[in-house]
């Protein structure tokens, strides 16, 4: 494990799935099953692979179904925050945490989006890339034109220093946010909201060129509709074979 692997890890699975129908009618899309394993499952244990301690993970949609299938989990830890009275987003979920996620640098990650290894962990990557004293957040990031299940138009550039910027409008931008990244709690210390986004926390970043990418070594795959599961699967497959 790298000495600056952060401990812990904010995973979102709040979330209403609402792109998944009719597959999150039933279950929630944290538990949505691609290649035999969970979504969920799929993030946990990359983490615990990589010794992330602790993953805190927010619950709002089917959430009994997502604390029944994390109950016997032993890596990493798991702490349930219960956003059942209210869906915070992902930014509002942090800062509902912050006391838990403590003081240092910490892991944020989606349970969308998933990947197949390259050559080296692209975790241990990123914590070895991460620079506090340059950076606010680091994201890891993947080329849209190689990826599975890309259907927007990219989310940032990125120069060669590593510097992210937002993609412009009625643009392209070569790479897409994998939904993994490195934060720093202080950028939400002062925040009073109890519901906001997270994505604005990059892009004030990025403008004072404080908001950093990794790229990803292996293919990166995005399953947000009932198409991309089988995309996925066939994906995994061909990468396997």
């Amino acid at each position: 494990m790298s000495e600056r692997m952060p401990r812990h890890a904010m995973v979102f699975a709040a979330g209403l799935g609402t792109r998944m129908r009719p597959v999150t009618d039933t279950i929630p899309k944290p538990l949505v099953k691609v290649a035999g394993r969970a979504l969920i499952d799929h993030v946990l244990d990359r983490l615990a692979l990589d010794g992330v301690e602790t993953a805190i993970v927010n619950v709002h949609y089917m959430a009994d179904q997502i604390e029944q299938h994390l109950a016997g989990r032993t890596a990493p830890r798991i702490i349930i925050s219960d956003e059942r009275a209210k869906l915070l987003d992902q930014g509002g979920g942090i800062r509902k945490v912050l006391d838990r996620l403590g003081h240092e640098p910490f892991l944020m990650c989606n349970t969308d989006a998933f990947w197949v290894e390259g050559p080296s962990s692209n975790l241990q990557r990123l914590a070895r890339t991460w620079n506090p004293d340059r950076m606010d957040a680091m994201l890891l990031v993947a080329a849209a034109a190689t990826s599975v299940g890309v259907d927007w138009p990219g989310d940032f550039t990125m120069n060669v220093e590593g510097q992210l910027q937002k993609r412009e409008e009625r643009s392209v931008a070569p790479f897409v946010y994998t939904g993994v990244g490195i934060i720093k709690p202080e950028l939400f210390r002062a925040e009073q909201r109890d519901v906001f986004r997270l994505a604005p926390f990059f892009f004030d970043a990025a403008e004072k060129g404080r908001l950093f990418g990794q790229r990803l070594e292996g293919l990166w795959l995005h399953v947000g509709t009932p198409d991309a599961i089988a995309e996925a699967e066939r994906a995994i497959a061909r990468s396997t074979n």
